[in-house]
């Protein structure tokens, strides 16, 4: 059975946010993934696909390796998502500092 995988059901699992990050800076086969992480290859390999399905990361065939890279447009689609949201913290944020400040100097 397929499933279609949403982007946000992706990143909200922490090992998959930790190969985005190991990902990010350089792209790497699945066997240097695996190694920076304490669980079994096919677990990695599970996460691995899991991000693939949701066009998190790309793959590239070179030699008899798979080199796995981040997908910078997919990545900034969830950014512009969010983008609205942290504005608005950062507006709500910005007015509780004032009024805090306004409260101390009394």
């Amino acid at each position: 059975m397929l499933t279609r995988r949403d982007v946000f059901q992706a990143i909200a699992d922490p090992t998959r946010r930790a190969i985005l990050l190991l990902v990010a800076s350089q792209s790497m086969t699945a066997g240097a993934i695996a190694a920076n992480f304490d669980t079994a290859r096919p677990t990695v390999s599970k996460h691995l696909q899991i991000l693939n399905e949701c066009e998190l990361l790309t793959q590239e065939l070179n030699g008899r390796e798979i080199y796995y890279h981040i997908n910078a447009k997919k990545m900034k689609e969830v950014s512009d998502f969010i983008e609205p949201f942290r504005n608005m913290w950062d507006d709500r944020f910005n007015k509780l500092e004032a009024i805090m400040k306004k409260h101390k100097n009394k």
